[in-house]
Parts: structure tokens; C-alpha cells; sequence
């Protein structure tokens, strides 16, 4: 199972999460950040609806690919 880390740092004179070399909106406080952080986390857990989706690759080849809905990430909050 995979697992998705939330991180709240300081960022563009506020605060924001940062997911895998990607941040968040920036928040006024570090108690902003977390609870949206919070939400992001649990939301990202919730089963979906089976469906097809599709993906280009880096070589500019496009997918297709069942997606079950049902396989959803661990995560974690730190920060």
C-alpha cells in the first residue's frame, strides 16, 4: 500500500502543506495549514467509483487503465 505524507512548512510568508515536491495554497498560520493539511490527508483516503482513466507517460505515449477506486493511499500528517 502506498503511503502519502503531508508536511506543513513555512512557505511564501505563511504557511502551506507539501505533498510530494508540491505545495498548497498559502496559509496565514501553521493552524490554518494543519487542518487543511488534515482534510487533504482524509479526503485522499476515501473509495471512489470504479473507472477508466487515462495517463500520458514521459515518452508521450497515452494509457488507459481500470482504476478500481477501492485502492487508496496510507497517509500521514507531520509538521
Amino acid at each position: 500500500m502506498t503511503k502519502i505524507v503531508y508536511e506543513v512548512v513555512e512557505h511564501d510568508g505563511g504557511w502551506a502543506y507539501h505533498v510530494e515536491g508540491v505545495f498548497s495554497e498559502t496559509f496565514p498560520s501553521h493552524d490554518a495549514a494543519r487542518k487543511a493539511a488534515d482534510r487533504a490527508a482524509r479526503e485522499q483516503t476515501i473509495p471512489g467509483d470504479p473507472s477508466v482513466i487515462s495517463w500520458e507517460d514521459k515518452g508521450g505515449h497515452w494509457h488507459d487503465e481500470a482504476e478500481p477506486g477501492n485502492d487508496r493511499p496510507e497517509t500521514d500528517v507531520e509538521g
